[in-house]
């Protein structure tokens, strides 16, 4: 596995700096009951890593003491980590919005019967990753029944009222290009999947989000095992849009790996780019006193995968 890319560059990518901190996403573990061919985490079920008791805490002290937005919870499969529940209950209490990552099929774990109901009573937004609706192509980047499994963890998110036109409850999904290429519109996709989801198995879901694959981790390694990482760069360098930097996700979030370390962004965090591109690490602990509006974010030639094309972000493309 190469954990480097030859073309991580620090001078290309323009320079940006953060504004206000709205959204605190934290990575609770990197145990997954998946094992996904795009995934930029390497999680799987053979990962042990998860985020301690203490560190959960420190989480909780610096969501209330910065007056965060959102939590924005993911792994691995987050809803693994024994203090899933007890961390979206905090957050609730205190009137904090609360994203579950999702890969679906969780929801067919054992333990996770009432996984569903659960995230309702709590009202998360569940963000859920299915990258096609032909089930050969989900199977095909995810593994073999996971079309199946997916569809079933929808029918009972849709039990619960996720996504359905009277209800309140947030449920979107998350599409990702299958090799080396951007996604397609956003608006036309998901258009389409709203159309097929329905009509085949009477799915609903709210909106589409399209996210565009990262050249780092899994994918990357792929990508350069295929001889395919220098045309899929030069593929996000020429569709760079600068529009785009006022909108990715890093301006306003902060990302926290599973020991307590701060990140500009996810993608950061799995390329152990420190915070603001500092020397050495910073932990969570150090910034419950401190401000980081204004800061430098560390950039580097992955970071063209959220401004090509339409853009791409947590919450999906950033032009229409």
């Amino acid at each position: 596995m190469h954990d480097t890319l030859p073309l991580l560059d620090k001078m290309g990518f323009p320079e940006i700096r953060r504004g206000d901190l709205q959204t605190l996403q934290i990575n609770i573990g990197l145990k997954c009951n998946q094992q996904c061919f795009h995934c930029h985490v390497n999680s799987s079920p053979k990962r042990t890593e998860k985020m301690s008791i203490d560190t959960l805490e420190l989480v909780k002290t610096f969501l209330v003491s910065k007056n965060i937005e959102t939590l924005d919870i993911t792994g691995g499969a987050p809803e693994l980590h024994s203090e899933f529940r007890n961390l979206v209950s905090f957050a609730r209490e205190n009137n904090i919005h609360v994203i579950d990552r999702c890969n679906l099929t969780v929801l067919e774990e054992p333990g996770m019967d009432d996984l569903a109901q659960f995230l309702a009573s709590n009202n998360v937004e569940v963000i859920a990753s299915l990258p096609c609706y032909e089930s050969d192509n989900v199977d095909k980047q995810r593994g073999a029944g996971v079309f199946e499994k997916s569809i079933r963890g929808l029918e009972k998110l849709n039990k619960e009222g996720y996504g359905t036109t009277d209800s309140d409850l947030i449920l979107n999904l998350v599409f990702n290009p299958q090799g080396p290429a951007l996604p397609p519109s956003q608006e036309n996709l998901e258009k389409a999947y709203k159309k097929e989801l329905s009509e085949r198995y009477g799915i609903q879901f709210n909106q589409l989000y399209t996210l565009c694959n990262m050249p780092i981790k899994r994918f990357g390694s792929t990508l350069i095992s295929n001889d395919q990482l220098n045309d899929y760069m030069t593929l996000l360098k020429q569709s760079h849009r600068d529009e785009n930097l006022e909108n990715v996700m890093c301006r306003h979030l902060l990302s926290i790996d599973w020991q307590g370390y701060v990140y500009d962004c996810d993608f950061n965090q799995m390329l152990n780019l420190n915070l603001s591109d500092d020397k050495s690490r910073v932990h969570l602990s150090e910034l419950i006193d401190t401000d980081v509006d204004g800061k430098l974010i560390a950039v580097r030639d992955h970071c063209y995968g959220c401004t090509a094309g339409q853009g791409s972000s947590c919450g999906g493309a950033l032009q229409a």
